[in-house]
């Protein structure tokens, strides 16, 4: 059965599920955990009333989830799974395994507080503490961004054989109905080629898979990896640029957001973009020359685009929904590295707006713009409340 081109009304949970509906992966390994829960439900309820065809695996915990996944990418099946939070540092293991093994798995992962204390509000450290697994990663603004990025996910971690993570942040985006466009089955069909790895477990071609290698050839294959994570940013704008094409939304690797002109920018990822965006429009109105750049694309961390909008920026202003003790906000961190040693120079603030899913208003985001503007040094990885 088709899904219908229609417009409806969904929750970001709601809408990753369509996204995996529509790219028809054949294997579902998934364990529920607050706030992703909805999103198995969901899938359950597809697979129910006979409207998609896939194998629904629930293991005892996230970690035998990941270890249902790696198999079953391999002999060759496409695969999809979520998660959240704590489920997703139970993966941490096997979420190196994945990315070895050269397994393009898609996960959609809920972003949500890690314990301890226990809370169950937005917060990107988890994921973020996973950017050296060697997973790519997404970070979605909407539930129509949610959906269209796994059908993104799909053909990039497929071209270049790693996997995917599509993250989006729990409750403000996971939990909250929005219009969402759902595209035909056939349009997603001809987008996304079946999945058809040169390699891959087959008892009629026998091939060794997983032993042990020697320092030399460990060496080639990290080099292999790091070959394929150059080649991402590239083909997800590709990806993206198809996908414009056919429904006429394109969320791209990086979006700027209002800014022509801009000598103050604001840099940030998820779901905080919306509420920049009012403030951006804010100060705009009030003639101040402020544009926003929204990160899509986190790792690998699409340097050359970065450097390219913020040039010509006098102040960039980071908000990081998370926090790594002891080093600060990531995407702070991340983009001040990016920067060094390059010709595009601006004070850089960085700011921890919205940890543990403090609200953070647009009210808040132009004061401390207006502080960048007039001067004022912000310390690093500053709390804002």
């Amino acid at each position: 059965m088709n899904a219908p081109n229609k417009t409806r009304l969904l929750t970001g949970n709601q809408a990753v599920a369509w996204g995996a509906r529509l790219a028809r992966p054949q294997v579902v390994p998934v364990y529920p955990i607050t706030p992703q829960t909805p999103v198995l439900e969901q899938i359950t309820a597809f697979v129910a009333d006979g409207d998609f065809q896939t194998e629904i695996i629930t293991p005892e915990s996230e970690h035998s989830v990941m270890s249902a996944c790696i198999p079953a990418s391999l002999v060759g099946t496409r695969v999809f799974t979520a998660t959240a939070s704590q489920g997703l540092l139970l993966m941490h293991e096997l979420l190196h395994y994945a990315s070895g093994a050269r397994a393009p798995i898609v996960m959609a992962n809920i972003n949500r507080t890690v314990a301890s204390p226990w809370a169950f509000w937005p917060d990107q450290t988890d994921s973020l503490s996973q950017r050296d697994t060697g997973w790519i990663q997404y970070y979605v603004e909407s539930a129509q961004e949610a959906l269209d990025t796994v059908i993104q996910a799909f053909r990039v971690a497929e071209q270049v054989l790693l996997p995917t993570m599509v993250n989006l942040d729990a409750f403000y985006v996971s939990h909250s109905l929005e219009p969402v466009a759902v595209p035909e089955q056939a349009l997603v069909d001809g987008y996304l080629p079946a999945f058809d790895p040169p390699h891959r477990l087959d008892t009629d071609k026998v091939e060794s898979w997983g032993n042990v290698v020697s320092q030399e050839m460990f060496f080639r294959h990290r080099q292999a990896l790091g070959e394929a994570m150059a080649r991402v940013p590239t083909l997800a704008a590709q990806a993206d640029h198809e996908w414009a094409q056919l429904t006429g939304r394109s969320h791209g690797v990086i979006e700027r957001y209002r800014c022509d002109g801009a000598k103050t920018l604001i840099v940030t990822m998820g779901s905080m973009c919306g509420t920049a965006r009012d403030a951006v429009d804010a100060m705009r109105e009030a003639g101040q020359a402020v544009g926003l750049v929204k990160v899509r694309l986190f790792r690998p961390l699409p340097t050359a685009g970065l450097l390219a909008a913020l040039e010509g920026a006098d102040e960039v202003v980071v908000l990081d929904r998370n926090y790594s003790p002891g080093h600060g906000g990531v995407l702070h961190q991340e983009l001040r590295a990016a920067l060094y040693g390059s010709s595009v120079t601006p004070r850089i603030h960085g700011l921890l707006a919205g940890v543990g899913g403090v609200n953070v208003s647009p009210a808040k985001i132009v004061e401390f713009v207006n502080h960048a503007v007039q001067g004022e040094a912000l310390s690093d990885s500053q709390w804002v409340r």
